[in-house]
């Protein structure tokens, strides 16, 4: 059942996070815990802490060793099976980086709403996909993917051995550039979009920062993306 809910999630898992965000954002309200600033403040950083660090796992994922991260024909699919770089200490760093950004923003919005239903749908969808992913590895694998599972966790990462695991890899800049720009972007994007917006929802326009500095960090967030994807179609960047 989950194998098969996962094939479906699978295609469409790029949208159904954004949209489950949105959806939850759209409908709860955004409260300060016990109605304190301070907390919120605490509840802030470390929503921010916890979402950069789910983006850098995935960048620290990219950056060392790569799967086909978009399957085949929108199937899950691999050719091989990957165990280098963050590979060898986390069996799905990717998608454990995408529920820690999750986290993260359902910390910065701190929405009822947002915890009890944005985030238990994430976890499901992602266990889904997992699964369906682990049964065609397993299939396709047999006893080289077992061993694997033995030996690396499903979810959190065990750092033991890192310099063993990256010693005969390179971390890619351009690749990281080339494969994951898109959600650097969005990331950077959503983190300053929900904080503006909780804040102004709980405290109004006073909360609110000054439209001329918006509307110019907008601008230049929205310059940097355009080059980036430019250098990128154009062949500049190589992975």
């Amino acid at each position: 059942m989950h194998a098969g809910l996962g094939n479906f999630f699978f295609r469409y898992r790029n949208a159904i996070g954004p949209v489950l965000i949105v959806v939850a954002i759209a409908v709860g309200a955004p409260a300060y815990p016990l109605g304190r600033a301070d907390l919120n403040l605490v509840l802030d950083v470390a929503g921010i802490g916890i979402a950069l660090l789910g983006e850098a796992l995935r960048v620290v994922t990219i950056g060392y060793d790569y799967i086909e991260r978009g399957g085949k024909n929108r199937r899950v699919y691999a050719s091989k099976l990957i165990q280098g770089g963050m590979f060898a200490h986390c069996r799905n760093p990717l998608y454990t980086g995408n529920i820690l950004l999750a986290v993260g923003i359902a910390m910065i919005v701190h929405s009822p709403v947002l915890y009890l239903t944005a985030l238990p749908l994430v976890l499901l969808v992602y266990s889904c996909i997992v699964a369906a992913e682990e049964r065609l590895l397993r299939r396709q694998f047999g006893d080289e993917y077992a061993q694997y599972c033995r030996r690396v966790h499903r979810w959190l990462p065990r750092w033991t051995g890192w310099a063993d695991s990256t010693a005969h890899l390179r971390f890619n800049w351009r690749r990281v550039l080339v494969k994951e720009y898109n959600t650097l972007f969005l990331v950077a994007l959503a983190l300053v979009a929900v904080k503006i917006w909780s804040d102004y929802e709980v405290q109004g326009r006073a909360a609110s920062p000054p439209a001329v500095a918006l509307w110019a960090a907008f601008l230049l967030w929205l310059g940097l993306y355009v080059l980036v994807r430019s250098l990128k179609k154009s062949g500049f960047i190589q992975p």
